[in-house]
């Protein structure tokens, strides 16, 4: 496998002394291939908060710092965990439908809200394949709220989950791709050795728009979630009609 998917950059900065005390801590390095996956996949998935960050183009070890991720950022962080244990990942940007992240976003911003928003996978090369992770974006606090809020609902793309399983989602880590923000996707830009060279290209949310949902609608994202972690899911107005995807966002996952 080559040495451009194993390299640090100054996104994916793994020789950062905040990343290599966690590795050593946690005592990564002695796992199998397998479980160190596993392992980075968990602690992202789970110790790093389902959250809005400053920005996407951020450090791994400031997002490790932040204590809280969104796709794109936990993105960063799990390649950064991955190489540093040696196993082979790249990036995969597309962009979601707004719509997957009402609820989260508060309706007095959403109508500010761009419409594609900037999305991203890992992926890892595990056992001769190539495998999407992407089910470590919520944490198991918000999933299991979600479950609770919608018991009866399989199909959801809203409050930042999409997927046909919401009450089994495919999260868990075991050797096989992993998803749950899949169901949103309307773009897909393709494969990027690592995010930096993604995020050259891809800037989102710039200007005073920018200044506004970083300065202020971020920290009322979070807040949303925090209290969703203990079972307060805001309501969205419309009904079930804006719980589930549109069919042109499925059709174009028919192929990935």
């Amino acid at each position: 496998m080559t040495d451009k998917f194993l390299s640090p950059t100054p996104i994916l900065d793994f020789n950062a002394a905040p990343i290599q005390n966690l590795i050593a801590a946690r005592d990564w390095l002695s796992l199998s291939q397998t479980d160190r996956i596993g392992a980075a996949y968990d602690f992202v998935r789970n110790e790093i908060l389902f959250g809005y960050n400053a920005r996407d183009a951020l450090s791994a070890s400031r997002i490790l710092a932040d204590g809280y991720g969104q796709c794109n950022t936990k993105a960063t962080l799990l390649m950064a965990l991955l190489r540093a244990l040696g196993v082979p990942c790249r990036f995969h940007g597309f962009t979601i439908d707004k719509s997957l992240q009402r609820g989260v976003v508060p309706e007095f911003a959403y109508p500010l809200t761009p419409q594609d928003i900037l999305h991203s996978w890992v992926e890892v090369y595990h056992d001769g394949e190539w495998l999407n992770l992407e089910g470590f974006i919520l944490d198991a606090q918000v999933v299991a709220a979600l479950q609770k809020a919608f018991p009866t609902r399989n199909t959801l793309c809203a409050y930042g989950a999409g997927t046909d399983h919401l009450q089994n989602p495919d999260v868990d880590w075991r050797g096989a791709s992993t998803y749950i923000q899949k169901t949103g996707i309307n773009q897909d830009f393709g494969v990027f050795d690592n995010p930096d060279d993604f995020y050259a290209d891809h800037v989102q949310l710039t200007g005073l728009r920018g200044l506004y949902f970083r300065n202020v609608v971020r920290h009322v994202m979070n807040r949303r979630l925090a209290k969703m972690r203990t079972g307060h899911v805001p309501v969205i107005p419309g009904g079930d009609q804006n719980l589930a995807p549109s069919q042109p966002f499925l059709n174009k996952l028919e192929a990935i």
